[in-house]
């Protein structure tokens, strides 16, 4: 049985496994029986950050709804981790940040969700329009309320992260504990700013799309068509996987070979070891899958540099 690590998340105290269970495929990949044997076998490897959001899934199959019943009576062995104001086209997300909304979709999260508090509370992509001032006052009541436990946002630059952490230290609002962005060892933009700015300011960073969609956990070749049944196998995805950057998942792939573990090692281990991250969220659509994603996340390189040069 693997061994599953935690870590606290940023400077508070919630306590999270290193790895953590992507819940964007409930009520639309797969359905309620394969979302119970996901969470469940989660559970019992000790896996307990559940990553969610009310976008996700399906109107009449939400992602939040799948979530909550499947974790039913062990809901207390979970941290769970939900975005607001996310989904649609950006002039419909802008109303999304507001002092109402807010307070319509933490009470509709938590029906869905059939609890009575969310442990993680997160901005899913931030406002063009709303000042962040007035989110954040919004969500600092939530929390005041004991229907919120820690705020998190998805999506931040760094100078938004900054910007967030002055605005709570300066109105003696909330703070953010945690950062979720795309991360991934083939996207690291976020280490330009993002990383830099969640260590200054004690964020955790909590990577989603670790494995690209599959890219990186090997079982896609370059120049052949995708496995029948995975992921990139459905129509619209030919123009990206053709321009994906071959050569450095090759060289990973490689260097993965030479240390005697897979890919899925690499991508999810890998990221353990950057600054600031603290769990690395992974979609899973059975349980076979959410063991593998644990026992990659007990594996470290042991030669950095070695890992350095087979990013290029």
């Amino acid at each position: 049985m693997t061994d599953i690590a935690y870590r606290r998340l940023g400077s508070s105290g919630l306590l999270v496994s290193e790895i953590g269970i992507g819940c964007n495929n409930f009520g639309r990949r797969i359905d309620d029986q394969r979302a119970e044997d996901v969470v469940h076998t989660a559970l019992d490897l000790g896996i307990n950050l559940f990553d969610t959001a009310d976008v996700y899934g399906q109107a009449s199959h939400n992602s939040e709804e799948v979530l909550g019943a499947a974790l039913g009576k062990r809901r207390d062995e979970a941290v769970i981790a939900t975005k607001f104001g996310g989904g649609g086209p950006a002039s419909a997300r802008e109303e999304r940040h507001g002092r109402r909304y807010i307070r319509t979709a933490v009470e509709n999260s938590l029906r869905k969700l059939g609890t009575d508090r969310i442990d993680l509370y997160q901005i899913h992509v931030p406002s063009g329009h709303t000042p962040i001032e007035e989110t954040m006052a919004a969500l600092d009541d939530l929390v005041t309320a004991g229907k919120v436990l820690y705020l998190g946002h998805s999506n931040f630059s760094g100078w938004q992260i900054a910007d967030a952490a002055w605005i709570a230290r300066t109105r003696n609002l909330t703070p953010f504990i945690s950062a979720q962005n795309r991360y991934s060892l083939i996207n690291r933009d976020v280490e330009n700013d993002v990383l830099p700015a969640c260590e200054r300011f004690g964020l955790g960073l909590l990577p989603y799309f670790p494995l690209e969609s599959g890219l990186l956990t090997g079982k896609y070749r370059r120049g052949e068509q995708a496995p029948a049944g995975t992921r990139l196998a459905g129509a619209g995805f030919d123009a990206w996987f053709d321009a994906a950057p071959w050569d450095t998942i090759e060289r990973l792939e490689r260097y993965a070979a030479e240390q005697g573990v897979t890919p899925l090692d690499v991508a999810i281990g890998g990221l353990l070891t950057q600054p600031a991250v603290t769990s690395v969220i992974a979609g899973a659509t059975t349980g076979e899958q959410v063991r593998a994603n644990a026992a990659a996340a007990a594996w470290r390189p042991e030669d950095q540099e070695k890992l350095r040069r087979a990013l290029g």
